[in-house]
């Protein structure tokens, strides 16, 4: 009777091999650490300049903005350490017929897939981030309940999970186009709206259509993905005015999971090997 797979002890494995792979070129491993360091730098740079222009920014002050900020880059550099460089390489193992040894494998498909590569210098941009997110609360003062802490980093569990969603799916599409290296330019201008506050949207004459409600509503309920650090971020730095926006995110996510893991099936059904 086989038994199942030691999931854990697979993905440590390699995190194990990543690190041997970075270690292999350790100067190109930290050119990408003080490259990430320096645009962590630039972005930090870019909103002092900002802030010491104005005191707020709809309702989000210099410190909350920071925090808002912070959550961004943790969720993001989660979703780029460890399934960027694999999503991006699907469509090489179709084109190539290397799928094939995936399938052969008694493991998990998507997990294979979806976890083989881990990139470690953006573990550089995760601690930045914590430290930046302490640094903001610490300055905005205000009590935290654990409560607080458990919301937050549930909803940032939340959140790469509704992006992974999105990469899983766009990447399992190599099977019908061919080639997917576009990638991670839908990566970038997909997520570039979610890099500042939902209501940073909000329209300004009332009565009237603004562009800005229009992307508001699209991607709140749509395709949510201005609660995606909007969300976290304000469980932590602001108070909640309603639980509405974090149960559309939930329901997002996990919606988003299911709908992947189907697209994910389907592509592999429709899969050609090598030797066929």
């Amino acid at each position: 009777m086989s038994q199942s797979p030691d999931y854990l002890r697979v993905w440590l494995t390699f995190l194990q091999n990543g690190l041997v792979r970075e270690m292999t070129f350790r100067g190109n491993f930290f050119i990408n650490i003080i490259t990430r360091a320096f645009w962590f730098a630039a972005q930090i740079t870019l909103f002092e300049v900002i802030y010491s222009n104005v005191d707020a920014i709809r309702g989000w002050s210099r410190e909350q903005y920071f925090a808002f900020m912070a959550t961004g880059m943790l969720i993001n550099c989660i979703v780029e350490a460890l399934f960027m460089p694999n999503c991006a390489n699907f469509s090489e193992l179709i084109r190539t017929g290397n799928l094939d040894f995936a399938l052969l494998k008694p493991i998990d498909t998507q997990f294979l897939v979806s976890c083989e590569k881990v990139d470690l210098a953006m573990i550089n941009q995760m601690f930045l981030s914590l430290a930046l997110l302490g640094y903001s609360l610490v300055k905005i003062g205000e009590p935290i309940s654990m409560l607080q802490v458990l919301a937050y980093f549930t909803f940032v569990v939340v959140g790469v999970g509704f992006f992974y969603s999105m990469m899983i799916a766009v990447a399992a599409m190599s099977v019908w186009m061919g080639r997917n290296q576009g990638l991670y330019d839908f990566w970038f201008y997909i997520t570039i709206f979610a890099r500042y506050p939902r209501n940073i949207y909000d329209g300004t004459n009332p009565g009237s259509l603004e562009l800005g409600e229009v992307i508001q509503s699209a991607f709140t309920y749509i395709v949510p993905i201005l609660l995606v650090v909007t969300v976290p971020a304000e469980v932590i730095a602001q108070s909640l005015s309603s639980w509405k926006y974090p149960l559309v995110s939930l329901i997002a996510s996990i919606g988003g999971l299911i709908t992947s893991r189907l697209i994910f099936n389907w592509s592999l059904r429709s899969y050609r090997s090598a030797s066929s």
